[in-house]
């Protein structure tokens, strides 16, 4: 008898073990202090300097870009959030915007994906319509309602293609390069999407995706193969409020040492991770007092570190700094 029960013992001992084994990758620890407040800016309104509904955000030289969605316009503030511009209104002719989202700054020239015109449109930094590029549909240089557009060094596009459920790379004058993802077909295993939302490019070239609805992260080498995925057990479509998971990945931003932050937004917070995908950090939390969120969409690293969020929920820009 005694024997017996001491092969129980053992037996739970080692069950208890193999449980926090399996369960320290899911549950991190932060290995950061976080980001304090600094200011916001921002009211719901139509009047310049007033937001609804922003979406993403582009930092240029000494200006901070956001894409003002409801208002279907780009508005330019300081860094300290004065504004200083505005541009577009709604419609589908050249310099019009219909739902801007995600957008990027590469080379003095501004690239914003148009969600309901399904296109992207590439502006000066001073508001002067270039081009537009693409066409409503699901083939090459087509896009059903792009979310987020990164630009590479060598000139080349990467859209998320959100309801396409893919991720098209275009060449510098917007010709199909290739894709990632099987076009209309959702999945929850590596290399195919769920309505994939905002890109970003690592220094190596890397690419990393928002897989929104997959509540995950995915990331491929600059030759386009799969390398990682993470978000909740296994990376499978499974949203949760623990460190490392997501409820609705709708942004990605990396910063100058490849750190990658996310706009985690169901969970109202953001969350911060190393290329490989170690968790670092998570801040934010649901409200509208200074350092908590209603529904985070995107963020903007400057060359000092510090953070700036798009507030969708709260129709603001919040500024934050690390925590030395």
């Amino acid at each position: 008898m005694r024997g017996k029960a001491l092969f129980c013992v053992a037996s739970v001992i080692l069950l208890v073990v193999a449980a926090a084994l399996i369960a320290v990758p899911w549950f991190p620890t932060p290995q950061e202090r976080g980001y304090r407040f600094v200011a916001a800016w921002g009211q719901t309104g139509g009047k310049p300097g007033d937001l609804l509904q922003p979406i993403g955000i582009a930092l240029g030289e000494d200006e901070v870009f956001v894409s003002d969605a409801g208002n279907n316009r780009i508005q330019v503030f300081d860094r300290d959030g004065r504004i200083l511009r505005q541009f577009g209104h709604e419609g589908d002719g050249l310099g019009e915007l219909d739902r801007p989202m995600h957008i990027v700054i590469r080379d003095k020239k501004l690239y914003v994906a148009e969600y309901v015109n399904d296109r992207i449109q590439v502006f000066s930094l001073l508001g002067e319509p270039l081009s537009t590029v693409g066409s409503s549909g699901s083939g090459p240089e087509q896009f059903d309602s792009p979310g987020g557009i990164a630009v590479d060094a060598e000139g080349r596009w990467y859209v998320a293609d959100f309801y396409n459920h893919r991720v098209q790379v275009l060449g510098p004058t917007g010709e199909f390069n290739r894709q990632y993802g099987s076009t209309g077909k959702k999945g929850i295993w590596a290399g195919v999407f769920n309505y994939p939302t905002d890109v970003a490019l690592l220094p190596d070239g890397g690419l990393v995706v928002a897989d929104a609805y997959n509540d995950r992260i995915q990331v491929f080498g600059p030759d386009g193969a799969f390398l990682r995925k993470w978000g909740g057990p296994l990376a499978t479509n499974i949203p949760g409020g623990f460190n490392g998971w997501f409820n609705v990945a709708t942004g990605v931003e990396v910063d100058a040492e490849g750190n990658i932050f996310v706009a985690d937004f169901y969970n109202h917070r953001i969350q911060k991770f190393t290329s490989e995908g170690e968790f670092l950090v998570s801040f934010g939390e649901y409200g509208r007092g200074p350092g908590q969120f209603d529904r985070p969409t995107d963020m903007v690293v400057d060359d000092e570190g510090n953070l700036y969020v798009v507030d969708f929920g709260n129709d603001r820009i919040q500024k934050l700094a690390p925590i030395r």
